[in-house]
């Protein structure tokens, strides 16, 4: 490489990461942006159970329609229903608030696949978010509760998190609900025998988390935490 082509590489790569740092100041903008709408529209919609899991679950299969159920109870006993806005188990979730006639949010990211918005959100509650850090602020600060159906590393991500910031005490507490014990037991028995084992956490973290099959299970679970801690899900 001569000088000059020298000269015209390093030239190209400072202008490249100017830009780059142009573009991430205005980039605060847009976060903000994403923030307010969410909060402005998510404050009014009241308490609410977001449901987590896999964008590939199929109508007939099983998650799908217990997903669907769960959902549909819950919106039957008051409580409203969270998702990602997308399909698979998110669709499910939205499809049971719909059929029970309650609160149906949908919480959509941008991504170059899976992602679309289901058919089953309140046209007015159907939000569309950018940056997955600001969609699971919104998770997080307005669900009562998380119920997590069998899903991918995206549905991992939210959990742990979520994990995280009640053990932490960034957060408050409140029921996580892992649904599908063949699905969850081998996770949850790496944790005790491994990440216990090595005192990386604590056994007592294990109680942040409910394993449940049925939907009835993830209702009583959610009420008994309220009725238990003396707390209402309203806010």
């Amino acid at each position: 490489m001569t000088n000059e082509d020298r000269q015209i590489r390093d030239k190209f790569k400072q202008k490249t990461w100017n830009e780059i740092k142009s573009n991430d100041s205005w980039a605060i903008f847009k976060i903000m942006a994403e923030f307010v709408q969410g909060y402005e529209r998510l404050s009014k919609i009241g308490p609410c159970v977001t449901i987590f899991g896999s964008a590939r679950a199929k109508p007939d299969q099983k998650y799908y329609k217990l997903a669907e159920n769960i959902a549909y109870n819950l919106t039957t006993h008051g409580y409203g229903v969270v998702t990602g806005g997308g399909p698979g188990i998110m669709e499910a979730g939205n499809k049971g608030a719909h059929r029970g006639k309650g609160v149906s949010v949908g919480l959509n990211i941008e991504l170059p696949f899976e992602q679309h918005d289901n058919p089953y959100i309140d046209s007015d509650k159907n939000l569309h978010f950018d940056y997955f850090f600001v969609r699971k602020v919104m998770f997080v600060k307005y669900s009562q509760g998380f119920v997590v159906m069998p899903g991918g590393f995206g549905t991992m991500d939210e959990l742990f998190e979520a994990i995280t910031l009640i053990q932490t005490k960034k957060i408050g507490k409140f029921p996580i609900i892992l649904v599908g014990t063949k699905y969850w037991s081998g996770l949850i028995d790496w944790i005790k025998n491994t990440l216990v084992d090595e005192a990386a956490v604590s056994l007592e973290d294990l109680d942040l988390i409910s394993i449940v099959d049925t939907e009835d299970e993830v209702l009583e679970v959610i009420n008994t935490f309220y009725k238990k801690y003396s707390l209402s899900p309203n806010f």
